[in-house]
């Protein structure tokens, strides 16, 4: 997927965060392991979000694959590490396709 596409994604991703009652903390965070896409503050649980999308829901979450998870949770541990947070948080996936956009909450079960 393009750069522009996963832009795209992000930002139906955040407006529906949005809509939803979270509040966006931050985009894009980077780390040697990997890429958060959005962090999000919601009834005082972090939330660190991957989003992906896809023509449907099947192809989207596929991509969600365990080393792609297993970088996901290695860059949470240096986001929390980096901004000395003790909060609690969770790993959730925001689904986007053409017609729908749904969150997927704790992906690491």
């Amino acid at each position: 997927m393009s750069r522009e596409k996963g832009n795209q994604a992000e930002d139906r991703a955040d407006e529906f965060l949005l809509n939803l009652g979270f509040s966006i903390v931050e985009r894009n965070f980077y780390s040697r392991f990997g890429e958060i896409d959005i962090i999000a503050l919601k009834d005082e649980v972090l939330h660190l979000i991957e989003v992906k999308s896809g023509l449907d829901y099947e192809s989207a979450i596929q991509n969600i694959t365990p080393k792609k998870l297993s970088r996901l949770i290695k860059t949470g541990h240096v986001y929390m590490k980096k901004n000395s947070l003790d909060v609690d948080f969770v790993y959730d996936a925001v689904i986007v396709t053409p017609k729908k956009v749904e969150i997927v909450e704790n992906i690491t079960l």
